[in-house]
Formats: C-alpha cells, sequence, structure tokens
C-alpha cells in the first residue's frame, strides 16, 4: 500500500488530522491497534478549547457539538480548611472573551469516525507489530501485521498519534531525543454516573482531604473526580464510599445537593507531566499523547494534541499542496512552545489543589495564600481564564 501520509494511532489526534487533511485533498491511511468498540470505550477529557471547537468546524464535523455540547462562561473553585472555606467563579468571558465547550470525548470521536467512513477513507484496526522504516529517509514506511498477514505501507510522511505507550516516539533514537518527566505521588479516582450535575458549571475542589472535581457529559451523565493513593485499586472504592468521599471535599451547599447513583463505569489513573522533544525526526512527526502528557486538572490533554494537529495540518497541506517544507521545519518548535505553556499550567493547577504526601504547615499556608489571591485578584482570575479556555494557536 501507498498513501501520503500514514497516521499511527485511530485516536481523536488522528483522526482529526487525518479529516482535515482529506478536505485537502491529502491521502491518509489510519492504523489502529485495538478495535473500534475499544477506542469509543475510554472515558476521557470533555474540555475543549475554543482552537479546538473551531478545529472540528473546520474539518466539518462540529453539528452534533454545537448541537448537544454544553457552552460553559466559567468554573467554580472551592477551598476548604479546617471545616471553613470560600467558594468563588472565575469568568472566562469576562476575563477572556470566550467560553469552553463541554463535550464528550467518545462523541467526539465517533463523530470522526463517522465522518472517515462516510468518506471512504482506509482505516485499519487491529494492527500489531508495527514498526517504522527509514523515517530519517525521504521514504519511510511501516510494516505491521493485520489478522495474521504481514503487510507494509510507504507513506510521504508519517505521523505518530499513538499516544505515551506507542510505537512513534520510541521509533526516535535516544541520541536524538530528550525527554522530561515529573510523576505526580497520587492518581485520580474517577465514576462515571447517570446522574444530573450538581451543578451546572464545572466545581474544583481543594479540601484538608484532597482534590475533587465534579463534572459532566451531559444533563443526565456526571463524572466526578477524587484525589486518591497510588497504591489504591478499583476495587478498593464501593459506590457508597466514593460518594460519601466525595461529599466530604465540597461545601456544605454542593455536598447536599448531590445526587447520587449506581457507577457504569469507574477508574484510576495516575498522573503524570511528560514532554519529549523535538517532535520530529526526519519525516516522522510526533503529535498528542505520543510526544506529551499533563495531568488532566486544567483539561489541557486533548486541547494540546488539538494544537499540534492544527500546526501539523498547516504544515503538511503547505508541503503537498504548495511544495514547501518550510512549515515541517518550524513544526517542532511551534508545537513545543505551545506545549510547554500548557505543562505550565496544568503543573500549576495540580499543585493549587491537590494535597502532596510530603507538604508540610508551610506548604499548607502558602496553597492557602495562592487560593486566596486567586479569590481576590482580578489579574488572577484573568491570567487563569487566559490559559483555561486556550492560548491562541
Amino acid at each position: 500500500m501507498r498513501t501520503q501520509v500514514a497516521i499511527i494511532g485511530g485516536g481523536p489526534s488522528g483522526l482529526l488530522l487525518g479529516q482535515l487533511l482529506h478536505r485537502q485533498g491529502i491521502d491518509t491511511v489510519v492504523l489502529e491497534r485495538k478495535t473500534p468498540a475499544h477506542v469509543l470505550g475510554r472515558i476521557r477529557a470533555g474540555i475543549l478549547e475554543t482552537g479546538l471547537v473551531e478545529l472540528l468546524r473546520e474539518a466539518g464535523v462540529g453539528a452534533r457539538m454545537d448541537r448537544e455540547g454544553f457552552v460553559h462562561d466559567g468554573a467554580e473553585m472551592s477551598a476548604t480548611y479546617g471545616g471553613t472555606g470560600e467558594r468563588f467563579r472565575i469568568d472566562f468571558v469576562r476575563h477572556a472573551g470566550r467560553p469552553v465547550v463541554v463535550y464528550g470525548q467518545t462523541e467526539l470521536t465517533q463523530d470522526l469516525y463517522d465522518a472517515r467512513e462516510a468518506a471512504g477513507l482506509p482505516t485499519l484496526f487491529e494492527v500489531d507489530h508495527m514498526a517504522i522504516h527509514d523515517a530519517d529517509t525521504d521514504r519511510p514506511h511501516l510494516t505491521f501485521d493485520r489478522h495474521g498477514r504481514a503487510q507494509r505501507l510507504d507513506a510521504a510522511v508519517i505521523v505518530g498519534c499513538d499516544g505515551f505507550h506507542g510505537v512513534s516516539r520510541q521509533a526516535i533514537p535516544l541520541a536524538v531525543r530528550r525527554e522530561f518527566e515529573t510523576i505526580y505521588p497520587f492518581g485520580w479516582l474517577g465514576v462515571l454516573s447517570e446522574t444530573p450535575p450538581v451543578h451546572h458549571e464545572l466545581i474544583y475542589a481543594n479540601s484538608d482531604r484532597g482534590f475533587a472535581l465534579c463534572s459532566m457529559r451531559n444533563a443526565n451523565l456526571s463524572r466526578h473526580y477524587i484525589q486518591c493513593a497510588l497504591s489504591d485499586h478499583v476495587g478498593d472504592w464501593t459506590d457508597r464510599n466514593f460518594w460519601d468521599e466525595l461529599r466530604r471535599r465540597l461545601p456544605p451547599d454542593v455536598a447536599e445537593a448531590l445526587v447520587t447513583g449506581p457507577s457504569i463505569e469507574k477508574s484510576i489513573a495516575p498522573l503524570r507531566s511528560f514532554v519529549t522533544e523535538p517532535m520530529r525526526w526526519g519525516r516522522l512527526f510526533l503529535a498528542g499523547d505520543a510526544a506529551h502528557i499533563v495531568p488532566p486538572t486544567g483539561a489541557k490533554g486533548l486541547n494540546t494534541a488539538a494544537s499540534d494537529v492544527h500546526y501539523l495540518y498547516h504544515a503538511l497541506a503547505e508541503f503537498f499542496v504548495e511544495h514547501s517544507e518550510a512549515g515541517l521545519d518550524s513544526y517542532s518548535a511551534r508545537a513545543l512552545r505551545r506545549v510547554w505553556k500548557a505543562e505550565r499550567f496544568s503543573w500549576w493547577m495540580t499543585n493549587l489543589l491537590h494535597r502532596f504526601p510530603d507538604m508540610t504547615a508551610f506548604d499548607v499556608r502558602m496553597q492557602q495564600a495562592e487560593l486566596d489571591l486567586l479569590r481576590s485578584s482580578d489579574h488572577a482570575q484573568a491570567l487563569m481564564a487566559q490559559q483555561y479556555v486556550g492560548l491562541p494557536y
């Protein structure tokens, strides 16, 4: 087989890139290790920055998002210490001039799959033993097994959208790439339930007992999280224990209004910050989680992948349509400049809202002071809002 762009990874970033390139007349093949059902079963992000919203519209897949997504003009922050505390709102529209949209990653991915299928574009699922060859030449290719048959795909460009554990990043020699990482000493226990959201906007909570987040997917589908120990397992947490602990971390009026119910999905995610540099080696380009990971606190994972797609889509269109490599040559530096700003914001949000095991009494007071500054300062709220809704591409 031969194509112009081989995209490894059938998640939202790979699918979005493929859809945007298709609308420019550029051929793509998407390769995915798992089945469509497995990809769509991943319960992930649901906060979309303005840039991603506009990209989805440009790709022609924004109609259902515009119809069913929830526009959020702000978010609630809660700081509770010793039974007392403050609750305040960050107004995105006032401070940043634009909102965010709540629309689940599963729905977004389904829209992209539907569009790719409707256009008759090739997507190969259940691909095993993937290997990237000659990426540092102008004739890269992939080899892989599919349904027991060895196959080869030649391409002008290979794009790795295959996540942290994929083959793409590993194909870049260690002598070329440099990796930066920090592992956080806690995880997030997340529960999805068919219950109405406790509030019409997200609530981020810092408490003596740790972090909590009240989010939603739609009017009768809520997503809640609490900070938990890395040693915890899903089986350690009954639904009742989860709801009881969540209530303890929320302001009293919110805890009283919380509607509980059986969990339909429950999982624990460890938190890490990770960046690899560069995001290009020859004709191999990395995008999304293949190149960087953020803790979910700042809602930047999917959105930072989208900014990679934005830069790479325009660079590839310039390459194939205008026969210029300028965009490809500048892709890694441009993408990383925005990536590191998203990493900083996610790191700051994580440190602001979580209890770390080694925090001293002084550390706690500093966290309280930071939250109080955010509560009382328009400048601090504006800085947070501008980053939360998304920095410009």
